[in-house]
């Protein structure tokens, strides 16, 4: 053993230090790893946040979809770092014939149109129903019960719901009739819960606000009144807060048969004072008239306990009901929003598979492609897929030029973008500030 003055000391001093100074090493290397790891977290984090928009392809089978897959992923993702892709998987649906198909991408692309719209008016309304805690929206915006970029990025046909044996014609009526009536049965809710709040919203600003407009239940007792008099009756007087000198100086001689000092306040807020006054029934309508003369205000109010109490009672169960309707109804909105996402999805889905057949013909060989694009590349990946599929449309050629407002039956359908492949956009954001 040795002391503290032994001269082996430096010798343990000098195993600490070089001990320290690996911990330190340790430290800063996990320090580094750590922070390139949290940058890459954030730079995660904003870009997801950042983007909602997906583009849902397809592209025409090389000798197999698998590559197709492997082509445009790996120009696209791998070589380029332009998008995340993901295969979007459509089940073999039943074709039909031609006309059949040229007919039903137009009806496909209205109700496209109108299944969006439904969704993004649930969404918007389960919004409003959240009031103070709107700011929870986005976790109770679910699809399947997963976040909606998952379910669109993992996304599997409903066979039970949309049966893939039933014509396309068919399966586009069921979702039609099944959001049609998720959209009547909006309207119908809405508007009884919006009265509901309505009525309610109506009777507690009555509570609160200026004295010339405010309920006076809740302000006035009893003793304010001479009630039950065969001649004689209180009124209610606002009087502007300015005018509390010329009230008192002069009120008992706005007209003849004013009980004297029978005025009392009995409130006041910023602007006026409520008064009392009593004074013989027959001169009730003279006193009114000189008494708005002088700027006097007689409220049009009689003391009567029972009506004071139903309108207290009223509000009690107005606010009664709207928490009884609040949670019901939260839960419908959020399982219809889904119902309405999911069938939104299918939708999309149906049109990549009806626009594929067109443009590419028979027998069905295509690869149908999510695509998430990063925010500042999207100009070069929309500029490298038309490198890869210009050839498929020689009036659009490799230049990758779109034609805007094309209208070809069955080749575009009216879309403002076109081209060489097929191509429709997603957004995924339901948190808009754009009201529909």
């Amino acid at each position: 053993m040795f002391g503290l003055g032994s001269p082996n000391e430096p010798s343990s001093s000098r195993s600490s230090d070089q001990s320290e100074k690996e911990k330190c090493s340790k430290w800063k290397r996990k320090e580094k790893i750590l922070k390139k790891d949290t940058a890459s977290l954030v730079s995660v984090t904003e870009h997801e946040e950042e983007m909602t928009e997906y583009w849902l392809v397809s592209a025409p089978g090389d000798k197999t979809c698998q590559q197709t897959w492997e082509t445009m992923n790996n120009t696209t993702s791998k070589q380029n770092s332009l998008c995340t892709n993901y295969k979007f998987h459509i089940p073999d649906l039943k074709v039909g014939t031609l006309d059949q198909l040229v007919g039903l991408s137009d009806d496909l692309g209205k109700l496209d149109a109108f299944v969006e719209q439904v969704t993004r008016k649930v969404a918007s309304y389960l919004g409003e129903v959240l009031e103070d805690q709107r700011d929870k929206l986005q976790e109770n915006l679910m699809a399947n019960n997963t976040d909606l970029p998952s379910y669109l990025t993992r996304f599997q046909w409903d066979i039970a719901k949309y049966p893939i044996k039933q014509s396309l014609r068919n399966i586009a009526d069921i979702i039609s009739k099944q959001v049609g009536q998720i959209d009547a049965d909006l309207k119908t809710k809405s508007s009884a819960y919006n009265n509901l709040k309505g009525s309610l919203q109506s009777l507690e600003k009555k509570q609160t606000g200026s004295l010339l407009t405010r309920n006076l239940a809740d302000l006035v007792k009893k003793e304010h009144f001479i009630l039950d008099s065969e001649y004689l009756q209180t009124l209610i007087v606002i009087v502007p807060k300015n005018s509390f000198q010329e009230w008192n100086a002069t009120y008992e001689k706005i007209t003849d048969m004013i009980v004297p000092r029978s005025s009392q306040l009995i409130t006041q807020d910023n602007e006026f004072g409520l008064y009392t006054v009593t004074l013989f029934k027959k001169v009730i309508d003279e006193f009114k008239h000189h008494a708005r003369e002088r700027k006097f205000i007689v409220r049009d109010f009689t003391y009567d306990e029972e009506q004071l109490a139903a309108g207290k009672n009223e509000i009690t169960k107005l606010a009664t009901d709207k928490k009884k309707q609040f949670g019901p109804l939260v839960r419908w909105l959020k399982v219809n929003f889904s119902e309405c996402f999911c069938a939104w999805i299918h939708v999309k889905a149906l049109r990549v598979f009806v626009e594929s057949v067109l443009r590419y013909g028979l027998p069905v060989n295509f690869q149908a492609i999510l695509i998430h694009p990063h925010k500042k590349t999207m100009k070069r990946l929309r500029d490298v897929l038309n490198q890869l599929y210009g050839h498929l449309d020689g009036s659009v050629g490799h230049q990758g030029a779109n034609m805007d407002n094309v209208d070809i039956p069955g080749l575009g359908f009216g879309q403002s973008e076109y081209y060489p492949y097929v191509y429709y956009k997603l957004n995924v954001d339901m948190i808009e500030t754009k009201q529909l």
